[in-house]
């Protein structure tokens, strides 16, 4: 009896043990992952982009828990929407750890995640929409933000009048506010106060533990070069700085012998316009084939005389391709305008100053022949000048005189001469004998 009581402790003690080594028993396990995004500088597609990718890798991971550490001023309308989106629809739960500011855009992609977290001396608000002058938008753009702001607060629980009156001046919260008519801007303890922090933390290390995830692996998603340059040329104020300097680098080179510095500056520029815009997703080798297709038909309408269906072929497969590789059809083709003076001023500029040079000059005859250098379009019969002679027919001004025995067309000064009159030559203009009646 002892020792069958004996056995049945040491077996009590063994599911025991290692029950309790399971890791689905433990409140935090060594095995738990978490994704720590960063969100910074200007909010853009390329930001969507990189965030999209980072998500989907999380996934792929078997992340239990993403971080969004957020540090941004703002940023674009339809990328904040699209990251919000992306948020929203992560497959673990998320939390977004404002680290300085989430500010404008920023305010509202922090709104979407699960929990938020801010340090101290951080702040989150201020999320009017603005137009590209720096101005209020129209009422219709504010009413549908300050819509997507409050469904954005409703999402996790939180009062939406806080979230209204960030982007909304005219909301009456004069406790929180700096002055009249200014935007709700929260501080760390004010956003913990009305309920739009959970939690105020110095850093990470703390954030984690306050999340019971002290013992996570922690892997941090870098923004990898290619995805710093997609950041930086998919920007709406780079895209028309990019093309207008692709185009006029290119037309420099025309008045510029050989390949040099103009013609690298050009194809670099539109190179980095392509890598862009495909490193973040929006341009498919579709747009850079009908680029490369355009930029021949348009070598090809050089050496063609006069303007005609291989240039408006070249740039209309041209313009394609850039609207097709873009993520805004109308900031590509604002771009593409502004681009298009920046260049056709360029070009009337360099002609009038420079002429004719460089590849250009061999695509324009410059050489001309002259009596001076031996060639002769026809005879000039200089000396009949001041010969007299009798017209052969009537001249209506034009007829026939004869001349001795030469017979000549000729033209008069204006007035008519009758058959038979005695004329004088009076000039010869190349083929034209001008006579005169005597």
């Amino acid at each position: 009896m002892f020792n069958h009581n004996k056995i049945i402790v040491f077996l009590l003690f063994f599911i025991v043990f290692f029950s309790s080594s399971e890791p689905g028993y433990s409140q935090t396990s060594s095995n738990d992952i978490v994704y720590v995004l960063p969100v910074e500088q200007t909010v853009e597609r390329g930001l969507e982009a990189f965030l999209e990718r980072s998500v989907n890798e999380a996934e792929e991971a078997g992340a239990d828990h993403i971080i969004f550490e957020i540090d941004t001023p703002g940023g674009a309308v339809d990328a904040a929407g699209n990251i919000a989106a992306i948020i929203r629809n992560a497959p673990v739960p998320t939390t977004a750890f404002v680290t300085d500011e989430a500010m404008s855009a920023g305010a509202f992609i922090a709104l979407n995640a699960d929990e938020i977290a801010m340090a101290p001396s951080t702040e989150m608000g201020a999320a009017q929409v603005i137009d590209g002058s720096g101005n209020a938008a129209s009422d219709k753009a504010q009413s549908a933000w300050i819509k997507n702001m409050k469904g954005a607060a409703e999402l996790n629980g939180r009062d939406p009048e806080y979230a209204i009156a960030m982007a909304d001046p005219s909301v009456d919260l004069e406790e929180y506010r700096a002055g009249e008519g200014s935007l709700l801007s929260l501080t760390a303890s004010e956003a913990e106060e009305v309920g739009y922090a959970e939690h105020i933390v110095e850093d990470r290390e703390e954030l984690l533990s306050a999340l019971d995830l002290e013992g996570a692996e922690v892997q941090e998603a870098d923004v990898s070069i290619a995805e710093h340059i997609a950041r930086f040329v998919t920007n709406p104020i780079i895209i028309p700085i990019l093309l207008s300097v692709g185009s006029l680098g290119l037309i420099l080179e025309l008045y510029s012998p050989g390949f040099g510095i103009p013609g690298i500056m050009g194809a670099s520029s539109l190179f980095l316009f392509f890598f862009g815009h495909a490193i973040a997703g929006f341009a498919g080798m579709e747009s850079i084939v009908l680029f490369i297709a355009g930029l021949v038909l348009m070598i090809i309408e050089l050496f063609v005389p006069g303007f005609g269906i291989f240039g408006f072929l070249g740039i209309g497969a041209m313009i394609g391709s850039m609207i097709l590789a873009s993520f805004s059809t109308l900031n590509i083709v604002l771009s593409i305008l502004i681009a298009a003076v920046v260049s056709i001023a360029a070009a009337a500029i360099l002609f009038s100053v420079f002429g004719k040079r460089g590849p250009m000059k061999r695509l324009v005859l410059e050489e001309s022949v002259n009596t001076n250098e031996g060639y002769i379009s026809n005879v000039s019969r200089n000396e009949l000048v001041g010969k007299t002679g009798k017209s052969l027919t009537p001249l209506r001004p034009s007829g026939s005189i004869i001349v001795g025995e030469e017979r000549l067309d000729v033209v008069t000064e204006g007035g008519y001469i009758e058959q038979g009159e005695n004329v004088k030559i009076v000039a010869v203009q190349g083929s034209r004998i001008i006579v005169r009646n005597l």
